[in-house]
């Protein structure tokens, strides 16, 4: 006897057919497959699915810069084991390769320098200084003379007034008494006068707007960082408002 199959077969009815193929060409039913989007899936899959690409990304940028970090460290290791390993080098004191007598004359001369310069150098950075020239090939007399000159030179030290119109900077600190002062010509000057050292004399102008503290005939003084000027073709200094003024004999700054 032959079986029959009673199991129920299920068939789409018209209206079912229908219906599956509105919902397939609706816009949200299926991905639109333009562009970038992903062809036969749902908006839902579709965003699911770029989550998980966006995390599997920035899991594979932490890696990377996990890897990056440790190389940064590693290097920062070698750099800092090298930095010890190495030893400062010392120094080396020229004077230490004179012979004695030389020695012994350098001292000398960069204690007269030290006497002669107010410039506030010890005497054992002008022998330096010396010691270098000589080993550089100078003749003894040719390296003191040098030094004395770049001593003159350099900012800060007092200068002769004698030697004013050799400096080659354009402010000056210089050392005199007052010997004369005249009335001022205008309102803009405080003060027009004399000052005279052992070497030579020259005029100088304390203007009214640096507002310095006046001078007296015959009191010693300090002009500190005056401008060098010309008068009647001879070389004079002007107190400025960056000037300054010392008088020794007073015990105190007035700037």
């Amino acid at each position: 006897m032959q079986r029959v199959d009673e199991t129920p077969k299920f068939r789409a009815t018209v209206e079912m057919e229908i219906q599956a193929k509105v919902d397939s060409n609706h816009p949200d039913g299926v991905v639109d497959t333009s562009g970038d989007r992903i062809y036969g899936v749902t908006l839902a899959q579709e965003e699911r699915i770029q989550a998980r690409e966006e995390e599997l990304e920035r899991i594979s940028t932490q890696a990377a810069f996990g890897r990056q970090e440790g190389r940064a460290e590693r290097t920062r290791a070698v750099v800092e084991q090298e930095r010890r390993s190495q030893r400062p080098v010392k120094e080396v004191d020229p004077r230490e390769e004179l012979e004695r007598a030389e020695l012994g004359q350098i001292n000398r001369q960069a204690q007269r320098l030290a006497e002669d310069v107010n410039g506030g150098y010890t005497r054992s950075v002008i022998a330096n200084r010396i010691a270098s020239r000589v080993l550089e090939g100078e003749a003894m007399f040719e390296a003191v003379t040098d030094t004395e000159e770049e001593m003159q030179h350099e900012a800060g030290t007092i200068v002769p007034i004698g030697r004013l119109e050799s400096i080659r900077r354009g402010e000056v600190s210089v050392e005199g008494r007052v010997i004369e002062l005249w009335e001022p010509s205008c309102t803009s000057m405080q003060q027009v006068g004399l000052l005279e050292d052992e070497t030579g004399r020259t005029k100088f102008t304390i203007w009214a707007a640096s507002r310095q503290t006046k001078a007296k005939e015959g009191e010693l003084v300090r002009f500190r960082a005056a401008a060098k000027n010309w008068y009647n073709g001879r070389c004079s200094i002007a107190l400025t408002r960056w000037s300054g003024i010392v008088f020794p004999e007073r015990g105190q700054w007035w700037v």
